[in-house]
């Protein structure tokens, strides 16, 4: 079945090696079908993997073998929200070995260059509290890296809700 509408992901030849990557991380997550190019074209030969169809989290994704014209930046992140410390660290791991790079606020890129923002659904309850529970959880956010779900909580403590 095609989708209606799905992300497109564009790679520079490793659209195969990065779909392997995302269904071994994420569950609900898998390979669904490869196109091989029936011609040569700019950046590869008849034969090559063009691209892969998969499944990323229950959603579908295109990832297509395009070559090296574009590279992934910040403006396009995919947010993973997690269910607690354990799963935070999970992802945040292996997302950021191997080539993979940390930043700030639960923001990291995995090695093939695409953004990923790594929540927990506690940050985003404490977010949506507002008022003084929000700008203590918003502050402390914003000096994470990896979000610690036990220090958010230590910043709001004592706050009336």
């Amino acid at each position: 079945m095609i989708a209606r509408i799905q992300p497109c992901l564009w790679f520079d030849g490793d659209a195969e090696e990065a779909a392997r990557f995302y269904a071994a991380t994420f569950p609900d997550s898998r390979i669904d079908a490869t196109m091989r190019a029936p011609a040569d074209y700019p950046s590869g030969e008849e034969g090559d993997i063009l691209n892969v169809d998969m499944t990323i989290l229950g959603m579908q994704f295109l990832l297509l073998n395009g070559g090296p014209e574009f590279k992934f930046n910040e403006s396009v992140s995919f947010q993973v929200a997690t269910q607690d410390q354990a799963e935070t660290d999970r992802y945040w791991q292996a997302i950021t070995q191997n080539g993979g790079q940390e930043s700030a606020c639960g923001w990291c890129k995995d090695r093939f260059g695409l953004s990923w923002q790594i929540t927990p659904k506690r940050l985003t309850e404490l977010l949506a509290e507002g008022g003084e529970t929000s700008q203590r959880a918003f502050k402390a956010m914003m000096e994470m890296g990896k979000i610690d779900i036990a220090a958010l909580d230590r910043a709001v403590e004592g706050v009336e809700r």
